[in-house]
């Protein structure tokens, strides 16, 4: 950097005394150099009517010799002309000024000045950072300081370049960081170090199924059935192909491999449980899902004398812990009783599919004028919360009315 600003100094000044040279030069009389110049055309004029007549060429010589003399005196002026300055001390200076300001300005703007600066701060807070990001007793680091630490690990790769360890933290960082180029970059170097260590293999492996490029995830594929050769019951390798094979949308296979993996989990874990959801998920997704839920409403005799003539029927359903519906139906009112089916197709988001819950509860509410909010006097009716084996009918009765 320091080299730079010599350099940088040193084009400056040279130009500056370019400017200096030319503003600073001797005055020309203008006047003067005009009457050279014509002094040097009537000599060299003169000169060609002599030779002409020489030659016999022209017979008029004195005509034109006093012709050629009025023309010179025609073309002196009046009066005498002014000197003209081409620069005066008291220009040099704010010209000078204006050129180093609209330097410095140009390389503010453009020279990465600020960048620098901050690579220098990250170069300074760079122990301190991975200090609290080694000890697990710290404060976690924010966001942004894990952007800012990547960097202070970047350049200190650039001085360690063999260094594995920070190469699989830089990639382990990316994946954090949601940066799966700066994670794949990481780990490829990684594994060019150590090209046997099964830990940055997965990692890698890892890396590109979550990748959204078709390509990254066929690669993941070859690398992670490769593994599986020397650890066909390793738990992260099964996971990492059910997950590849999901993207790929290749569903069948993906159940295969989260069905491997189940025996492995212990019952009520949320491994286990996400693994379940991913099994139902993939099923209904490859159409063949078959779970249903049969709900029958009727309504209270309270109820029906207060039946709106433009009301509309909602039917949620819940897992019974969480408020937020597992399944939705919207339906205008019609005659009571009624039985209508819900599915994975009435889902809300399709990570909490119907299918893959195992306690169930149904709400059915009548809207007075479609609002999905429930409002004041909305007559509703709730079930208990009933055990969900995949094909069953549930009852609901309408009979009581929003506070």
């Amino acid at each position: 950097m320091g080299n730079l600003w010599l350099v940088l100094l040193g084009l400056l000044a040279v130009a500056c005394v370019w400017i200096a040279i030319a503003l600073g030069r001797k005055p020309r009389d203008y006047a003067q150099l005009r009457d050279e110049l014509n002094t040097l055309f009537y000599q060299q004029r003169l000169k060609e009517i002599e030779e002409d007549d020489a030659q016999g060429i022209v017979t008029e010589k004195a005509e034109l010799v006093t012709e050629l003399q009025h023309s010179l005196l025609a073309d002196l002026p009046e009066q005498a002309s002014r000197t003209v300055r081409l620069g005066k001390s008291w220009v040099m200076a704010p010209i000078i000024l204006v050129v180093i300001g609209v330097s410095l300005a140009m390389y503010l703007k453009t020279g990465g000045l600020m960048q620098q600066m901050e690579l220098n701060q990250v170069e300074q807070d760079y122990p301190q950072l991975r200090d609290r990001l080694m000890n697990p007793q710290a404060e976690h680091l924010t966001q942004g300081e894990l952007q800012q630490f990547s960097l202070g690990l970047r350049a200190s790769l650039q001085n360690d370049p063999a260094n594995v360890q920070d190469w699989a933290m830089l990639g382990r960082l990316g994946m954090v960081l949601n940066n799966s180029q700066l994670a794949s970059q990481a780990f490829e170097r990684a594994l060019r170090l150590a090209p046997d260590d099964t830990g940055l293999k997965s990692d890698y492996a890892e890396v590109l199924v979550r990748s959204p490029d078709p390509q990254d995830n066929r690669q993941a594929q070859l690398l992670l059935q490769d593994m599986r050769v020397k650890q066909p019951e390793d738990t992260r390798l099964l996971t990492l192909l059910a997950a590849d094979f999901f993207a790929q949308q290749k569903y069948p296979e993906a159940i295969r491999y989260w069905q491997q993996l189940l025996p492995n989990l212990a019952p009520g874990s949320a491994q286990r449980d996400a693994v379940e959801k991913g099994i139902e998920q993939a099923k209904t997704n490859a159409g063949l899902q078959t779970s249903q839920l049969t709900v029958n409403v009727d309504l209270s005799t309270s109820a029906k004398r207060m039946l709106p003539q433009n009301g509309v029927l909602y039917i949620s359903v819940t897992d019974g812990i969480s408020p937020v519906p597992v399944a939705v139906k919207r339906i205008p009112l019609s005659h009571f009783p009624l039985s209508l089916v819900l599915d994975d197709s009435n889902a809300m988001v399709p990570e909490r599919l119907l299918s893959a819950q195992h306690q169930l509860q149904v709400r059915a509410r009548i809207s007075r004028d479609g609002s999905a909010k429930p409002q004041k006097d909305d007559w509703f009716g709730l079930n208990p919360v009933a055990r969900f084996t995949g094909k069953q009918s549930l009852s609901v009765i309408i009979d009581q009315q929003e506070p």
